[in-house]
């Protein structure tokens, strides 16, 4: 048998190996902070034309639901900044629709956020730095943006204190240094190096200050070099080399495609860890979800490393990503399963964790049989996590079987899945919590569901990926997506009953073929 996906699978880690920072969606978050914090730099007429291109029909940005607030809001504030120094009409009526759309929203007073990176904070100095826009244009009062539920103003206000005090903060706040305002620039608990501070652009910029973009220091390159990837807009983070990297090798290996990493890969993972564990990339702090799927992928490949690190992030029954965490998350209670899982010991305390974790996953689970997660908008990412980890402990078949049952009642008349429409992304968890859910048992309307979405994965294999995974706002990791389509057909294709109900036939690039 010539395993075609493995050689698809081999030019993509081909690719990763040669790209530092991963390939990430631009965020209009992120882009929107750019165009207000460093309008000298390079690429700022793309920004523009990225945000104005990107609005929406309501004068609004992003995706569905209380995931466009914040991108509204950080956009709308770029344009108002952006309108004031150079007088443009078109900013100023694009920016108009913006904060009409955000006034929409808010007034209801009905606002839910999502649980993305650091929002409870970042919204509200948004909000603050709108009204201070709408106060310097002499805009009635009734205009003024109140602040949504969930927020923290308060909370806000004492860390901008604090900072103005020169009082260091967690390192898991310099990921979005930008809230701080004018006093994130130069804070001394914040050294950038040749990947920026914080992993982000925005905190980057934030940390330079106006006026320092003509400079040759090692982050205003790293400015440079991250906008310079698409025209100027950026992503919301980067570089994120060791998740990406990561993420795609757990798929491929999981899926059971044989490939052979690029040993500057394998290396570069091995080098990423501390004493804490692995970071996502240079400039985060480590966390148990990189950590946990980066120890999973190595001792697939055969190159393991000790599980040590992972117990700091244990709290009672489940483990946290990160210290001082808001809200547990099942996804990375899952790779920390697969990682106990892949490990080749009896250590008592590893058996232990694994029964309890099996366990703190299926309490989880949602009654209709799906798992939502703080790292993603769709619960189809978080239910093929929880079924991976959980199909290959075989402790629990009752709640893998309740998802599969979920997922055969939400599939699509295209034979697609998705929160909010059918998606590539989705389906390919979809045909993977099906096939991994069955565990190879014969059964019809199984297999024909599973079928019908690898049809659509195979129709739309050129259609991009809508953003869907969490951070500041929504973003898409273009290579961790390719893979899951590419496991997804692979994983079906296996199941002898799947592949003969596939149509086309599977004379296809991206599936196992004799």
């Amino acid at each position: 048998m010539m395993d075609q996906a493995a050689g698809v699978g081999a030019r993509i880690l081909a690719d990763m190996s040669a790209d530092p920072y991963g390939q990430f969606s631009p965020s209009i978050y992120e882009t929107a902070r750019l165009v207000s914090l460093a309008p000298d730099l390079a690429g700022h007429t793309g920004r523009m034309r990225f945000l104005l291109t990107e609005q929406n029909a309501d004068g609004g940005w992003g995706r569905p639901d209380s995931y466009g607030l914040l991108p509204t809001l950080s956009a709308t504030e770029a344009l108002l900044a952006e309108s004031h120094r150079t007088g443009n009409l078109k900013l100023v009526l694009a920016a108009g629709r913006g904060l009409q759309s955000v006034l929409t929203r808010l007034s209801a007073g009905d606002e839910t956020l999502p649980d993305t990176v650091a929002v409870e904070l970042l919204v509200p100095g948004l909000v603050l730095d709108i009204n201070a826009h709408l106060d310097r244009l002499g805009t009635e009062p009734g205009r003024r943006l109140p602040y949504p539920k969930g927020t923290q103003p308060e909370l806000l206000r004492r860390l901008r204190e604090a900072v103005e005090n020169g009082a260091s903060l967690p390192p898991k706040l310099v990921h979005s240094l930008e809230m701080f305002g004018p006093a994130a620039q130069g804070v001394s608990f914040v050294q950038p190096g040749p990947f920026g501070a914080g992993c982000s652009p925005a905190a980057t910029a934030a940390w330079l200050g106006s006026g320092a973009m003509a400079a040759k220091a090692p982050a205003v390159r790293y400015l440079e070099t991250v906008q310079s990837r698409h025209g100027g807009p950026v992503p919301v983070a980067a570089p994120l080399d060791v998740f990406e990297r990561s993420w795609v090798l757990a798929t491929f290996l999981d899926a059971g495609l044989d490939i052979a990493p690029p040993p500057a890969i394998v290396a570069g993972l091995h080098a990423a860890f501390g004493e804490s564990g692995a970071p996502g990339g240079a400039g985060l702090p480590p966390d148990a979800d990189d950590t946990a799927t980066t120890l999973h992928a190595l001792a697939m490949l055969g190159s393991p490393r000790p599980l040590d690190c992972l117990w700091a992030y244990q709290k009672d029954d489940h483990f946290v990503t990160y210290p001082d965490e808001r809200t547990p998350s099942v996804t990375t209670n899952a790779h920390i399963l697969q990682a106990f899982l892949s490990a080749d010991s009896a250590d008592p305390q590893l058996t232990g964790a694994v029964r309890t974790l099996t366990g703190w996953l299926a309490a989880q689970q949602d009654d209709d049989g799906s798992w939502s997660d703080k790292w993603h908008a769709s619960p189809y990412y978080a239910t093929a996590s929880c079924v991976t980890a959980l199909a290959g402990c075989q402790d629990d078949p009752v709640a893998v079987r309740r998802a599969v049952r979920w997922v055969l009642a939400t599939q699509r008349a295209d034979g697609s899945w998705g929160r909010w429409e059918g998606t590539p992304e989705e389906t390919a968890y979809a045909v993977q919590i099906l096939v991994r859910g069955s565990d190879g048992r014969p059964e019809p309307l199984v297999e024909q569901a599973a079928a019908r979405g690898c049809a659509f994965l195979i129709k739309t294999e050129n259609l991009p990926d809508p953003p869907l995974w969490h951070d500041k706002d929504l973003y898409t990791p273009h290579r961790i997506l390719a893979a899951q389509r590419i496991a997804a057909l692979s994983v079906a294709a296996a199941n002898p009953r799947v592949r003969r109900l596939i149509k086309p036939p599977l004379a296809h690039p991206m599936i196992k073929t004799a």
